[in-house]
């Protein structure tokens, strides 16, 4: 299977990195082309500019300026996304890279004036993520990161597919236990990808 692997994470040696190695590792491990996108080594500009908002429903025009970055979307039949949860929301990058790249006659289309998803290439969808948080206050806060794969990205990609999201929560009071033991739950769902 065809893997956009997208990582939003400026540190190195935070454990969200490893959990992105060890997703990059295991899948390839197991057979799958991955194309890896790591946003912050990418250099990738989050920032939509007036001249792409103005174009933004010119389907002729829009994806000009990500084009290298739709086409990678475009080719693959599964994503994973390994990102932290920052202020109950995607890191500004990951943002960036939603509000620029799943574009009008990328991932949807307007048909009299309603959202159409067209990001069918799109078989499945694996989150894996941390909170600083408990699970109980991103409750509290409607958890919109969840919401937004478990809602938005799922009616997005192909009918019927599957979205899978891992969340370890209270990572400020974690450890090397509560750590290595989602490090395996998600080695688990990559197993199964």
């Amino acid at each position: 299977m065809r893997i956009l692997l997208v990582h939003a994470h400026p540190v190195a040696s935070s454990f969200n990195a490893s959990l992105f190695r060890m997703s990059r590792d295991r899948l390839a491990q197991k057979g799958h082309e991955v194309d890896v996108l790591d946003l912050y080594a990418d250099c990738f500009n989050p920032v939509l500019s007036e001249t792409e908002r103005l174009n933004y429903h010119d389907t002729a025009i829009n994806r000009q300026p990500v084009e290298h970055y739709v086409e990678r979307l475009l080719a693959a039949q599964a994503l994973v996304l390994v990102y932290p949860v920052w202020n109950y929301g995607y890191p500004a990058i990951l943002k960036g890279w939603f509000d620029r790249v799943f574009l009008p006659g990328v991932s949807f289309g307007l048909v009299d004036g309603k959202v159409q998803p067209t990001l069918h290439n799109i078989e499945k969808i694996l989150v894996v993520t941390s909170y600083g948080g408990s699970r109980f206050r991103s409750w509290l806060m409607g958890d919109p990161p969840r919401r937004i794969a478990n809602r938005m990205l799922r009616a997005t990609i192909k009918p019927g597919a599957k979205v899978k999201y891992l969340a370890h929560y209270a990572m400020n009071l974690s450890t090397i236990q509560t750590r290595q033991a989602f490090m395996t739950r998600v080695e688990r769902a990559l197993d199964t990808f």
